[in-house]
């Protein structure tokens, strides 16, 4: 065969070239003059299309012989390097086509905001030097004096609780339980006065009741689809209508004869739905009764402790329980929201009874679903994880401190700082660990508020937590909520246009002033006084009592 192989490649490079076309053009006169020299070559031509002919025969006969020999052993080899080429050239298109979907890319986010000649996050101007000044002095609640305030807010709220728990009547009232931190104090990025905590206080009915749930996204939920992200809370009786003894929810057997109750002995309801915080006519928990209650007690609960110090507590809104301002006889201020909540099952989810900052628009029954505490673990995850001197925190930071100051000079948007602080937890789901390192803190703003301008361009900003599947099994999220379809945040901007518009204005303005504002307010905090004269406020009331 190799020698068949060997006389077809010498026959067609001798026709090849000895064909009259690889003749110059300078040379045609000669050849048209020499009638017999081109006959010859025609006739010698022929000769070797015969010669060709020939050999391609037989080289096709002794192809089919050897592949009748080989078919057995040679089809499976053809067969299996064909499967690896294919898995080998499957993996390569998956693996772009998660690298496409991880890495998200800021500079495909601008298509709309460019074709308006908007300001885009990638043509605004920033200073490397102004932002890591900005970062190292005028993030005035530093780790230190975070950790005082922290320490006096936990001392005072355990105070006060205890108080509470003192003053409630342990058989009839809701039970009362400890507190747990969640929101920028707690998790370090805290940056704006006033210096606030967000506590949520687990509270759960008096014996023999119970709370039941009912999820938006349970199989037969009746929660209407512009409500998700909330629940049901069902006050109920153990056993089901019965008062706590077990004859009505076991089977005790024929010979079992419970010593409480006849055999036709009707059992009494003692509390009436107003007792247990419920809507009218509905054994659901109502959360505007839920404060009512909540609100009256902390001020009987400060009333009996509020001789141990020596400071000034107030409300700041009577329509929000627990939302209490603290002020020294220095004029410092901290705020601080104690907000009850009722804890799903065993997770670390919880139903809350209002937000604190931002606008509670679900009607009662339905109260909304927080994952706060989850949020803060994911960020305690991402800190293991992460550079040392990582700049996620920072970039948090910088956000919020301009949506802030716009918010001061044009007024509230639908922008908040949960839909910041969600933007950064996607970023940081999708990018390496390394890629947060201090020198690529600019990179990283600006991949924040590019992430934001598309999800403003396109009203979509998916919950980081719900129905996601990038998020890591250590944060162990209930199941129904792994599973549950992914939550839009911006789902009101999609139906309400005129607060679509102000809120991409509102964002635009803010990318226009972010280098102004940031380069104005670095000097401001830049002698330390400010950590000085706030240590002096807190030392004061630390030593009456906490």
């Amino acid at each position: 065969m190799q020698g068949a192989i060997a006389r077809v490649c010498v026959v067609v490079a001798a026709a090849i070239l000895n064909h009259p076309l690889l003749f110059p053009q300078e040379n045609t006169t000669l050849l048209e003059q020499d009638e017999m020299l081109m006959a010859r070559m025609r006739e010698h031509e022929a000769r070797l299309e015969m010669e060709q002919a020939r050999l391609e025969r037989e080289l096709s006969l002794q192809e089919s012989q050897q592949q009748e020999e080989t078919s057995a052993e040679g089809g499976y080899s053809w067969y299996f390097w064909s499967t690896v080429s294919f898995i080998i050239f499957f993996t390569i298109e998956m693996c772009r086509g998660d690298l496409a979907d991880t890495e998200i890319r800021p500079s495909e986010d601008e298509d709309i905001f460019s074709e308006t000649g908007a300001l885009t996050p990638r043509t605004m101007v920033l200073d490397k030097d102004i932002l890591r000044s900005f970062c190292d002095k005028c993030t005035y609640s530093s780790a230190h004096e975070n950790w005082r305030v922290r320490e006096f807010v936990e001392g005072f709220a355990d105070d006060l609780l205890e108080s509470l728990r003192s003053a409630c009547d342990r058989e009839a009232d809701m039970e009362v339980w400890d507190f747990v931190g969640i929101g920028s104090m707690f998790e370090s990025w805290k940056v704006c006065k006033p210096l606030t905590c967000d506590l949520i206080v687990p509270f759960s009915p008096p014996d023999p009741y119970s709370f039941q749930f009912d999820l938006w996204c349970s199989p037969s939920s009746d929660i209407p689809p512009d409500m998700q992200g909330c629940g049901k809370i069902k006050v109920s009786r153990f056993g089901e209508g019965e008062d706590g003894c077990l004859c009505g929810s076991a089977n005790l057997g024929e010979d079992m004869l419970c010593l409480l109750h006849g055999k036709n002995e009707a059992i009494q309801v003692h509390r009436s739905p107003d007792e247990l915080l419920c809507s009218r006519n509905t054994p659901f928990l109502a959360k505007d009764q839920v404060m009512k209650w909540f609100q009256i007690s902390v001020t009987k609960a400060w009333g009996r402790i509020s001789h141990k110090y020596d400071f000034e507590v107030t409300f700041r809104n009577l329509d929000a329980a627990g939302a209490l301002k603290i002020r020294f006889r220095s004029g410092k201020v901290i705020v601080l929201n104690i907000i009850p909540v009722v804890q799903l099952g065993d997770s670390d989810a919880y139903f809350v009874s209002h937000f604190p900052s931002d606008g509670d628009s679900s009607p009662d029954p339905l109260w909304p679903l927080s994952f706060a505490v989850y949020e803060r673990n994911l960020l305690k995850l991402f800190t293991k994880c992460l550079p040392q001197n990582s700049c996620h925190l920072h970039c948090l930071q910088i956000v919020t401190f301009l949506h802030r100051k716009q918010t001061g000079l044009t007024g509230k948007s639908a922008l908040t700082n949960y839909h910041l602080k969600t933007a950064l937890l996607h970023l940081l789901l999708s990018k390496r660990p390394s890629a947060w390192g201090m020198v690529s803190m600019e990179h990283r703003l600006r991949d924040v508020l590019g992430l934001l301008q598309r999800s403003l361009q396109e009203k979509r900003l998916h919950h980081v937590l719900i129905g996601n599947s990038r998020v890591p099994a250590d944060v162990r999220l209930p199941e129904i909520i792994q599973k549950a379809q992914p939550l839009n945040l911006f789902r009101s901007l999609v139906l309400q246009t005129d607060l679509y518009a102000a809120t991409v204005r509102h964002f635009q303005e803010m990318l226009r002033n972010a280098p102004a504002l940031i380069q104005e307010y670095t000097p401001h905090l830049s002698n330390g006084g400010v950590h000085h004269r706030l240590d002096d406020s807190l030392r004061s009331p630390v030593t009456f009592g906490v």
